[in-house]
């Protein structure tokens, strides 16, 4: 389960960046917004994650 976790956390990461470029490159405010918030998503997510591995060991 935590794997699966981390992975999708990664992949919203990636996601949020691509938007994030995508938005800068063609002047879409909106999109490169969604894309930082995106991002912000996936590194909470990933925060967590590793928040529980600290108290699982």
């Amino acid at each position: 389960m935590a794997r699966n976790q981390k992975a999708k956390a990664k992949a919203e990461q990636a996601k949020g960046k691509i938007k994030e470029t995508t938005g800068r490159a063609v002047g879409n405010e909106s999109l490169e917004a969604e894309g930082r918030m995106e991002g912000a998503r996936g590194d909470a997510r990933q925060a967590k994650e590793k928040t529980k591995d600290v108290f699982k060991h």
